[in-house]
């Protein structure tokens, strides 16, 4: 449960203040503009943040588990070394937002625009990613066993060395995208 209340962490970042390290698990922040806020390395793990504007926000490390980010503006969010482990992020705008080495095991990122988003080393096992928009976006040694991606946009999207054992691309648009070492066993397309 969050040691602060919605009105606290909203006043905090207004005022510019990171929440890094902060438990604010469980705390609705539905609904908000909290653009360029810092959470690095805090708990936010069963938090709603949903249709929040949180364009420009850090999240390097935090707990994020479980979050409801449904219709959540993450443009140009970083998230690198996040645990997001179920979260929802249905419908969002991801548009160049950094997952760098985050394990988003079982993440619901449908109907999203992801364009130029960097997914690289990310664990995206399960994940399911259907009807988004990945045009361009980088998707080198990530762990994809068993994710679906079932009409994605994947134009241009780079999954080099990614593992994509049993993951489901059917009637994705997969124009000129890289697979150079990728492992594809039991793909479908």
């Amino acid at each position: 449960m969050s040691i602060l209340t919605r009105e606290e962490i909203i006043e905090k970042v207004r005022r510019g203040e990171s929440l890094q390290g902060m438990d604010l698990s469980e705390a609705d922040l539905s609904y908000e503009n909290l653009r360029g806020a810092v959470f690095d390395g805090a708990n936010l793990n069963e938090a709603h943040l949903q249709n929040t504007n949180l364009e420009g926000a850090s999240f390097k490390g935090a707990s994020l588990e479980r979050i409801f980010l449904f219709g959540a503006n993450l443009a140009k969010c970083c998230f690198d070394n996040a645990v997001m482990i179920d979260a929802n992020m249905q419908d969002t705008n991801l548009s160049e937002a950094s997952f760098v080495n985050a394990d988003l095991t079982h993440v619901k990122i449908f109907g999203s625009q992801a364009e130029s988003s960097n997914f690289q080393n990310a664990n995206l096992a399960t994940a399911r990613l259907k009807r988004s928009n990945f045009k361009g976006s980088l998707f080198r040694s990530a762990q994809m066993t068993e994710a679906h991606l079932e009409r994605a946009v994947l134009t241009n999207a780079d999954f080099s060395n990614a593992d994509l054992t049993n993951a489901n691309l059917t009637d994705a648009v997969m124009d000129n995208i890289k697979l150079d070492g990728a492992v594809t066993n039991g793909m479908k397309r």
